[in-house]
């Protein structure tokens, strides 16, 4: 059911479909983050009208709660959410190695404590591949070790080889080929023969998709830009490409230069509700004095409901009043932008103009309006 068809490229930049069982993916795409089955403040029929096509949730989340056997009962994460497009699933790694103090890990795998209650956990490979395939995502990821920033090369060689042989043992162990697509994560840090490394090994595994993670997680953005620059000519042209936990609209922009297909990252939505939203004019703090008796709104050439129906003034009100329709009205409204801004850039591949709408979106994308 999972198919990628390169449609075509402009530079390194690549517009293609991606086919699954809850339909067709149009890259580039960002995937609004759902951690626990919900994208914070929005509803499945909002999120549609933002035009997202494929939301993401977290293993480890939904493993600890509602888990992931009530959800396999519930006929899967699509029916216990109400949510009839693709659904993309991580693999809970980067959650459980942020866990410091609380796990251990060893080739067999990693135990830890839950952030919740403390109670004891292992999660394996074949411990992971067993929690996705019930939770039922379109697409699901390897096992993997993410390495903290900043690690030492030997800690990263290290972490490299554990993760070669847990995506070798989840690949093994994961039978619903049919119906669910399971992509590899290269690691290998900010160095680009282990980066290389971990491709290769990867591609010999024969997945039908790649991600590109450690990434994103403090390291100067130039070795980010650096890194996924280098692996376009590293994997496989006619695979997707989806860059984990990334970012603002402008390194989505430079990353979809460097051949990077799909994104993903809470940033949108958790700024939106802090008052912090992003157009194609800028960055808005909403709570500034400056909006308080402004009675346009926020991009008055956006089609959002927000938009269409609000002034700055009365989102700044709700937003410093910490009303809850605040956070929803400006999440729609950043979805909406980054949704549009994959659509734009989609659009400047097909007609081969990528590199000029890069010189010019970025000089406003990341300043403050």
């Amino acid at each position: 059911m999972f198919h990628f068809k390169l449609e075509k490229t402009s530079g390194k930049a690549r517009a293609a479909t991606i086919s699954t069982s809850h339909g067709k993916i149009l890259t580039p795409v960002f995937m609004p983050v759902g951690t626990l089955g919900t994208v914070k403040a929005m509803s499945p029929h909002e999120l549609k009208q933002t035009h997202a096509q494929i939301i993401l949730g977290n293993t480890y989340h939904l493993y600890l709660r509602p888990g992931h056997e009530l959800i396999r009962d519930a006929g899967g994460l699509h029916k216990f959410i109400s949510w009839n497009r693709p659904i993309l699933t991580d693999s809970g790694g980067f959650q459980v190695m942020s866990l410091a103090g609380l796990r251990k890990i060893s080739r067999e795998g990693v135990k830890f404590q839950s952030h919740i209650d403390g109670s004891p956990h292992l999660f394996t490979p074949e411990r992971v591949m067993e929690i996705q395939e019930a939770l039922g995502a379109d697409i699901i990821m390897s096992f993997d070790e993410c390495p903290p920033w900043p690690a030492t090369r030997e800690y990263v060689e290290k972490s490299l080889k554990t993760t070669l042989q847990w995506a070798e043992r989840g690949k093994a162990a994961f039978k619903n080929e049919r119906k669910q697509a399971l992509f590899g994560i290269v690691q290998g840090g900010i160095y680009e023969d282990l980066r290389e490394r971990s491709a290769l090994a990867l591609m010999e595994m024969d997945f039908p998709g790649y991600s590109i993670g450690g990434l994103a997680v403090g390291e100067p953005k130039e070795d980010m830009f650096r890194i996924t620059e280098f692996l376009n000519d590293v994997l496989p042209a006619n695979k997707p490409r989806y860059l984990m936990g990334v970012g603002t609209p402008s390194d989505l922009l430079l990353n979809i230069a460097n051949g990077v297909d799909m994104f993903d990252c809470v940033m949108p939505t958790r700024n939106a509700r802090k008052g912090s939203i992003f157009t194609r004019h800028g960055k808005m703090i909403i709570k500034a004095a400056r909006y308080k008796e402004d009675f346009s709104p926020i991009d008055p050439e956006c089609g959002c409901y927000t938009c269409k129906h609000f002034s700055r003034a009365y989102i700044r009100h709700l937003i410093t009043m910490n009303e809850i329709l605040g956070m929803r009205l400006t999440t729609i409204h950043s979805l909406w932008f980054y949704q549009e801004l994959m659509q734009m850039a989609r659009q400047a591949i097909l007609e081969d103009r990528y590199a000029d709408f890069l010189d010019e979106m970025l000089p406003v994308l990341d300043r403050v309006i």
